[in-house]
């Protein structure tokens, strides 16, 4: 990233330690928020996901930064036998598992704490990675994003799905008021979090998205890159392989 975007600027935490503070203080109303915010797009994102990972036909999948496991239950329908969900907020996850148990998925969705930059597997374990609305919030990308290129299998596939910034107008003006006029009240609106909602906006601004992050990829070794904009290209889709 060109700055560095902490949740609370105020504090002495490191950006891993405030990114779990914040997750854990908004995880209630995380779920329910996404939806305004995003008015549901973000549903018709991951199925996409979802499609994309499904033709490869994964045994098994690691999906990173899993929060309330949206995606994790998704991934369901790829046919895969084992789905891990990481999270490095306990709050998160203890939603997740509550989704997870109530679909009777136990068995075949496991989640984790954990963090993304030292996962705890060993090399080549996974047929697919997947991280949703994670990796901006990894606190150093390229250690992140090395870990995952270690533990996923050769010819395996990582497929993330992240915010972009539209480059064309009127998108990209309308994309700007919407990130720094309405989304921030209307976190604060429903969330105990001020700031989570204003970091979430800020670090959407700041990541490398787009022909940028296809370039980190194929640094840390990944092959086959595709980015395909979402949406008037407020989000993408990432598509790599090992």
């Amino acid at each position: 990233m060109t700055k560095k975007v902490t949740p609370y600027r105020d504090s002495d935490l490191g950006k891993k330690e405030q990114v779990t503070q914040m997750f854990d203080t908004i995880s209630g109303n995380y779920d329910g928020l996404n939806r305004v915010i995003s008015f549901g797009i973000d549903v018709r994102w991951r199925k996409r996901v979802v499609a994309l990972l499904r033709k490869k036909k994964p045994q098994n999948i690691l999906d990173i930064a899993t929060g309330t496991g949206d995606l994790a239950i998704n991934l369901v329908k790829t046919g895969a036998s084992e789905i891990v969900g990481l999270d490095i907020s306990p709050g998160m996850l203890a939603v997740g598992e509550k989704k997870v148990q109530k679909k009777k998925l136990h068995n075949t969705i496991k989640m984790i704490v954990g963090d993304s930059e030292n996962l705890p597997f060993p090399d080549s374990s996974f047929d697919g990675i997947t991280v949703a609305f994670g990796v901006r919030n990894f606190e150093n990308l390229e250690k992140g994003l090395s870990e995952i290129y270690r533990v996923l299998r050769p010819s395996g596939t990582f497929v993330v799905l992240e915010t972009s910034v539209p480059s064309k107008s009127p998108y990209k003006q309308g994309y700007a008021f919407y990130c720094n006029q309405i989304l921030p009240r209307i976190g604060k609106f429903f969330s105990k979090d001020d700031s989570a909602y204003q970091y979430l906006s800020e670090s959407a601004a700041v990541f490398p998205h787009g022909e940028n992050f296809n370039n980190i990829l194929q640094k840390i070794g990944f092959i086959g890159i595709q980015n395909k904009p979402q949406t008037f290209g407020v989000a993408s889709i990432y598509i790599a392989t090992k």
